[in-house]
C-alpha cells in the first residue's frame, strides 16, 4: 500500500481547512522527508486564509517555517559547511526556494528576496506540487532546499516560537542598523514586534519602547526586553508625544514598523528622530493607501526610510546562532499560548487572527 501524508489543506479565500492524504513523493538524490515536529501559525497564513497575497495556487499545505528530524535521505544532503545531515537530525529550513542565481536581481542589486523565480514553502507551492508545508506529518525537502541543523541546546519550542517573527526581525534590525545605545521604538507587539523587541535589547539599544496592543501583549515585551511600553489606547499624538518624552524630546534613532496596519507608517514618520531611520516590515500585503506630509514628516525630518521584504539564508542562520549562544536569557518559548493538533487548524487560524494568543504552534 502506497504512503501517505496527512495534511491540512486550505483549499481556497475564506473556505474552511481540510484534513487530506497526499501521496508520498518519489525522492530524487539530494532530497529528503522531514517528519514535521512543530509548524507555527502566523499572521502570513491568515493573509492567505483571507486571500489577500497574489499568485497563490489554491489548494496549498500552509506553514512556511517549521522545525522537525530528517526521516528520509536520497543520496548526500550537506549544510553550508559541507557537513553531511543524517536521517534523525533536527533541523529546519529556508522556505524560500528556486531563487535562480542568474537574474538581475540575485546578481546585479544582490537582492534574493525579488529574484522573479522565488518560491516559498507553505506560500506559492500548491498541493499538485506536492507536500511544500509544514501543516502536514511530512515536509518534502526538494533537492537545493537549505537545511539548517538545529544546535544541540536549543530548545525546538523556543526556536518555532521565535519562527518567522524572528527571522523577520533579524532583518529588520539589519536594515535598521541598530547600534548600541540606540534608541528604538517597535510599532506593533505581535511575533514580529516581540522579536524586534528582543534582537534591540540584545543589540545594546536603550531605550527600547514597545507599543502595540493588547495589555498582555505588551506585559510579555517587557520580559522581551522592552524598557518602556505604550498602548494602542493612547492616542497617536499622545504617542508621538510619549516618545519624545522618553527619548528626551528627540524621537527614536530608529523606528521599526511591525504592525501590519497601513497607519502605522505615518506614526513611524513621527515617531522617528531628524536624521533617524524608519524600517517597515510589517506591510507585507495590500492594506490600502494612508496619508503622509512629505514636507513635515520626511524631508525637513531629513528621515530614512527602508523597507524589509522576505528573508534570505543569513537571516535564518543568524537566527539559530542567536538561540544558541543567547537563547536563554528571554522567554521564547513562553510566547506559545496554545498548540493544534492538524484537526484543528482552523481554530489555530482564529486565534492568530483575533489575537487571543502571540503564538500558535500546529503539532502533527
Amino acid at each position: 500500500m502506497a504512503k501517505t501524508i496527512r495534511a491540512a489543506v486550505m483549499t481556497a479565500p475564506r473556505k474552511p481547512i481540510e484534513v487530506r492524504e497526499l501521496p508520498w513523493p518519489t525522492l530524487e538524490p539530494g532530497a529528503a522527508m522531514l517528519k514535521t515536529l512543530y509548524s507555527e501559525v502566523c499572521g502570513t497564513d491568515v493573509h492567505l486564509h483571507h486571500g489577500r497575497l497574489s499568485g497563490v495556487p489554491y489548494p496549498i499545505v500552509p506553514g512556511h517555517v517549521s522545525i522537525g528530524h530528517l526521516a528520509e535521505i536520497r543520496g548526500t544532503v550537506s549544510d553550508i559547511e559541507g557537513k553531511p545531515f543524517h536521517e534523525g537530525d533536527l533541523v529546519t529550513f529556508l522556505d524560500v526556494h528556486e531563487t535562480c542565481g542568474r537574474c538581475y536581481e540575485c546578481l546585479v542589486t544582490k537582492q534574493t528576496t525579488r529574484c522573479p523565480s522565488r518560491k516559498v514553502y507553505g506560500i506559492t507551492y500548491g498541493v499538485a506540487d506536492g507536500p511544500l508545508g509544514g501543516w502536514a506529518e511530512h515536509i518534502w525537502m526538494k533537492p537545493g532546499v537549505k537545511l539548517l541543523r538545529i544546535p544541540q541546546g536549543v530548545d525546538p519550542v523556543s526556536f518555532i516560537a521565535g519562527g518567522c517573527g524572528l527571522v523577520t526581525a533579524v532583518h529588520a534590525v539589519e536594515r535598521g542598523d541598530v547600534r548600541l545605545g540606540a534608541s528604538v521604538a517597535v510599532l506593533g507587539a505581535g511575533p514580529v514586534g516581540q522579536a524586534a523587541v528582543a534582537l534591540a535589547h540584545l543589540a545594546g539599544a536603550y531605550p527600547v519602547i514597545a507599543i502595540g496592543a493588547p495589555v498582555s501583549r505588551l506585559e510579555f515585551a517587557k520580559r522581551m526586553g522592552a524598557s518602556h511600553t505604550i498602548d494602542l489606547d493612547v492616542p497617536a499624538e499622545d504617542r508621538a508625544a510619549r516618545v519624545r518624552e522618553i527619548t528626551n524630546g528627540h524621537g527614536a534613532d530608529v523606528v521599526i514598523e511591525a504592525a501590519g496596519d497601513p497607519r502605522a507608517v505615518p506614526q513611524a514618520l513621527d515617531l522617528v528622530r531628524d536624521g533617524g531611520r524608519v524600517v517597515i516590515a510589517g506591510q507585507y500585503t495590500d492594506g490600502g493607501d494612508v496619508s503622509i506630509n512629505p514636507h513635515l514628516q520626511i524631508n525637513r525630518k531629513h528621515a530614512e526610510i527602508r523597507g524589509c521584504w522576505g528573508c534570505d539564508y543569513s537571516h535564518v542562520h543568524r537566527a539559530v546562532q542567536l538561540l544558541a549562544q543567547q537563547g536563554s536569557g528571554l522567554p521564547w518559548a513562553e510566547s506559545i499560548t496554545t498548540r493544534f493538533g492538524i484537526d484543528q487548524a482552523n481554530e489555530a487560524l482564529a486565534a492568530v487572527e483575533g489575537r487571543t494568543v502571540i503564538k500558535a504552534l500546529i503539532v502533527p
